[in-house]
């Protein structure tokens, strides 16, 4: 088998990128995300596309802050481990996105059978599986339970109380792995930093009370940068068991269609069966699913 050759792409190359099949059918959603033709990078073995890696952040930022596509050829689980650990970047996540349902397509289901194995191989491993959906006004405004209080809360240390709080009993998956290298208060801290990155307003951070303006969760209406989201939804460990995480789903929904959002995403855990079961009742079917990796050790060869 011949060498490969691993090249970072530039203006004038970024039309090799698409040289590859996609047998997932990701590529137009891939491409409606922007990327600078100097994080992408392509694997060639006898001048044909074997894999193909884009490396993604905003505008501001120096270097890249994940990998958010990733495709690699049937057989060329060593050319994709090689291009993501010849990179001139340590990215330590890795967003693989995937079909709804596509367990249940051989071929998509052999496709990332392929990607999963050359992340692998690089240094990369599955945090979690994750779904991903999304909300249009044809889906109907879901009722608002009308049980919680909401009110905008100028002061970031209230969020991080309640964050730290939420976080000290959790199902999801990068919380947890942030508490179990740094503590319940870096998960508390890496969420905020999350707030504080989304361009939406400050002001549009909630707390929701009970009727007795006792604090019961938190829930934050955000854009990024693809649009309207979900930006976070947390229920304080002693209201949990009423069901709460719906009502803030809700509210927050309204608050977003509220400002004109013509759609609104949202993503949970696949283990997190309550948040899930939300969304669904809530009017947001799967539009995909997700595969996050986390980058176990160095992957970066430099």
């Amino acid at each position: 088998m011949t060498t490969v050759v691993i090249r970072t792409l530039d203006e004038s190359s970024a039309h090799l990128f698409d040289a590859l099949p996609d047998p997932l059918g990701l590529g137009e959603k891939h491409r409606q995300t922007r990327y600078r033709p100097g994080w992408k990078r392509v694997a060639l073995r006898d001048g044909r596309i074997v894999a193909r890696a884009a490396w993604w952040g905003r505008s501001e930022d120096a270097e890249p802050l994940l990998i958010n596509w990733f495709d690699v050829a049937e057989g060329e689980e060593g050319a994709g481990a090689e291009l993501l650990r010849t990179a001139p970047w340590h990215t330590a996540e890795l967003e693989l996105d995937l079909p709804a349902g596509w367990r249940d397509v051989p071929e998509q289901r052999a496709a990332v059978a392929t990607r999963t194995a050359a992340a692998r191989e690089a240094g990369y491993e599955l945090l979690v599986e994750r779904f991903l959906y999304r909300w249009t006004p044809e889906h109907g405004l879901p009722e608002r339970p009308g049980r919680l209080v909401f009110t905008a809360e100028p002061d970031d240390s209230v969020f991080f109380d309640a964050l730290r709080r939420i976080h000290s009993v959790t199902l999801d998956a990068h919380a947890r792995r942030a508490i179990a290298h740094g503590g319940v208060d870096r998960a508390a801290q890496e969420e905020l930093d999350i707030f504080r990155w989304f361009p939406s307003p400050r002001e549009w951070w909630q707390v929701a009370r009970t009727p007795e303006g006792e604090p019961a969760g938190i829930h934050i209406p955000a854009r990024n940068s693809s649009g309207p989201c979900v930006g976070f939804i947390g229920v304080l460990p002693e209201h949990r068991g009423h069901g709460y995480a719906y009502d803030l789903l809700t509210e927050c929904t309204h608050f977003l269609a509220e400002r004109g959002a013509e759609f609104i995403a949202g993503a949970t855990d696949q283990a997190n069966f309550p948040m899930a079961a939300h969304f669904t009742r809530a009017g947001y079917p799967v539009v995909r699913e997700r595969l996050n990796f986390w980058a176990g050790r160095d992957v970066s060869a430099g």
